[in-house]
């Protein structure tokens, strides 16, 4: 299913002057070719993206039907763009043959590592996602159970191991930037709500303090978390604009009293939220 990309607005938003198509091509998962196919589309703001991925690309008949489906798409504002990471050479010429215009992000990267190691690559398919290293793996996994039993404020066992503790107000980005530093990284992290019980306070709440040195705020703006909030529970207190802003500036003054640095995640993604909270954090993995 194709779902258009539609950039949520975080303040002066450039007129969108015209559409494409684009399609991430692997004969893996997808992942690497959405990533960095997304991160050059990035660079384009004024042009909206209608994303479509396609894994599991290994064949060449597999190959023939995905050039079919993509040259029935519209091409109202110029050819679809085909991110591809496609090893095998017989299926990338088939993917070649399409309608669009296509973007390789693996062949001639591959042909240049082959000459600077003196050897081939391997042949074997989805090499980018492999387990790889299992001790790493695993810990990832850990990782991961660690923030689902620490997401919002749930459990206090064992806090004393957390790389980081994030605390914010609800729905301010605390859990999707739990689960990726865990996943991604291994990181054991915890994360805490900020709620009305918390306040008025001059210290961090008592759950967390101890670990102050390990803490990290989220923010965001007003006008966002109600937006977020009106989402799960509409026309609510909990949801107003003022509550909202309430609760924001609390947060803010509470990190600035405790020294506890934060970032405002309106504008950010996970992966920028992650990179910054790691660097800031001096976490190395």
């Amino acid at each position: 299913m194709i779902d258009p990309d539609v950039p949520i607005a975080t303040g002066a938003v450039p007129i969108q002057t015209a559409q494409r198509y684009a399609y991430f091509v692997s004969d893996s998962t997808g992942i690497t070719a959405e990533t960095l196919g997304s991160a050059l589309l990035a660079n384009f703001p004024t042009i909206r993206f209608v994303r479509q991925t396609i894994p599991f690309v290994d064949t060449v008949e597999g190959a023939r039907n995905v050039v079919a489906e993509i040259d029935r798409a519209r091409v109202d504002g110029g050819r679809p763009l085909v991110f591809t990471t496609i090893k095998a050479a017989e299926v990338r010429a088939v993917i070649g043959g399409a309608n669009a215009v296509i973007i390789d992000l693996l062949a001639g990267h591959l042909v240049e590592l082959e000459r600077a190691l003196d050897t081939t690559a391997s042949a074997q398919l989805g090499q980018y996602h492999a387990v790889g290293d299992a001790e790493r793996y695993f810990a990832r996994m850990r990782a991961v159970e660690y923030a689902i039993e620490h997401d919002d404020g749930q459990s206090r066992r064992a806090l004393d191991i957390a790389d980081v503790v994030l605390i914010a107000p609800s729905r301010c980005g605390k859990t999707p930037t739990t689960m990726y530093l865990a996943l991604q990284y291994g990181l054991l992290v915890a994360n805490y709500p900020l709620t009305d019980d918390d306040f008025p306070t001059d210290g961090l709440p008592r759950a967390v303090a101890r670990y102050a040195d390990r803490c990290f705020g989220l923010t965001t703006t007003p006008l966002r978390l109600s937006q977020v909030r009106h989402e799960r529970r509409p026309n609510s207190r909990y949801a107003s604009l003022e509550q909202c802003t309430l609760e924001l500036r609390r947060a803010e003054d509470l990190y600035r009293r405790n020294r506890v640095p934060f970032l405002n995640s309106s504008t950010k993604s996970v992966e920028e939220m992650s990179a910054v909270i790691m660097q800031t954090m001096h976490l190395r993995v």
